[in-house]
């Protein structure tokens, strides 16, 4: 087994540097360097220190079957609903925000609108499903159908619209999770 690479696959999966890892668990930046090239073995208790920080356990950790979710339900879906703005978004994975995208289906009434946004880092993927929607992005709007797709990076304040007499529905896939 190798100890080095599950401890960078866990320090990486939980955003942190060698150096926050470090600052953490009272250890050196190099230390921990070592450990993940396997230049060096922790102690049980620096290695359980380790794993405390990173959010293991140490059967989880020393688990030889590694178990990743691939199939998400309807059953693991979250749903909320505006009724003001009229519209529903369904988070289609339930641990969405803490991942790198977040997928979710919004479903716009008519006159339906999303939130408005502010400037952020994310990047966004609109697939129109049914009907058309309208993103205004900074000073400017655009419009896509069925079956078109709006990326963008979502650098300008912004907000998704219907732009149908009927219903609208998207898929709509955000990176560092604002949704």
């Amino acid at each position: 087994m190798e100890v080095g690479q599950k401890m960078k696959r866990l320090r990486v999966k939980n955003g942190l540097t060698q150096e926050e890892l470090a600052e953490r668990t009272d250890l050196s930046k190099g230390y921990i360097s070592q450990i993940e090239r396997d230049l060096s073995s922790p102690s049980l208790e620096t290695l359980f220190d380790l794993l405390e920080v990173l959010g293991c356990s140490p059967k989880e950790f020393f688990d030889e079957e590694i178990f990743q979710k691939v199939v998400y339900t309807e059953d693991d879906r979250t749903v909320y609903t505006d009724e003001e703005r009229k519209y529903r978004t369904e988070w289609l994975i339930p641990e969405s925000n803490e991942k790198e995208m977040e997928p979710i289906l919004l479903t716009f009434a008519r006159h339906g609108e999303f939130k408005r946004y502010e400037p952020s880092r994310s990047e966004t993927f609109v697939y129109v499903l049914s009907g058309r929607v309208a993103l205004k992005l900074g000073n400017h709007t655009y419009f896509a159908k069925a079956g078109e797709t709006l990326y963008y990076v979502a650098s300008d304040a912004h907000q998704l619209v219907n732009d149908y007499e009927d219903v609208t529905e998207c898929l709509v896939v955000a990176t560092h999770s604002y949704l």
